[in-house]
């Protein structure tokens, strides 16, 4: 937890859907490793699979075992439960029949100083967006043919 409650970094949340449930467990141990570095927070982990008549279920990441669990383990610690029902309902309301999701809520802890930075010295943060990465790499590619 942040030394100061003001100092909370961005939050930002994640959904990979693995069609066919085939989940190889790549995932898992980077997320890892970027919550161990403190370079992200998890806040919430959510499993949610549907089956091929539709059904669905879903599990917080504390519950699983076995490969999806592997690499969140020194994660649990900081698993806060803030993702609720009707969040993993909307998740699962776009799953594919037989295909499964990972629903993750994280801080982004590096973040944080600057919040309170910024809150400190009285500024406010008047526009903040993620631009997707395939943009970022077109916007290199173009640069590179122009140079």
């Amino acid at each position: 937890m942040p030394s100061n409650a003001l100092e909370i970094g961005p939050v930002e949340y994640l959904v990979v859907e693995f069609p066919g449930n085939e989940f190889k467990g790549e995932i898992a141990p980077e997320i890892a490793a970027l919550a161990q570095a403190g370079i992200v927070r998890i806040l919430d982990l959510v499993f949610i699979t549907k089956d091929e008549n539709g059904d669905v279920i879903w599990l917080e990441a504390d519950a699983v075992d076995g490969e999806l669990a592997m690499g969140f383990l020194d994660s649990f610690d900081q698993i806060q439960g803030l993702l609720n029902e009707e969040d993993i309902a909307t998740v699962a309301a776009e799953l594919a029949p037989n295909s499964s999701a990972g629903l993750i809520l994280w801080e982004n802890s590096w973040a944080a100083r600057l919040a309170g930075a910024i809150q400190n010295a009285n500024g406010r943060v008047v526009a903040h967006d993620r631009i997707p990465r395939e943009f970022v790499l077109e916007a290199v590619q173009a640069a590179a043919l122009t140079s």
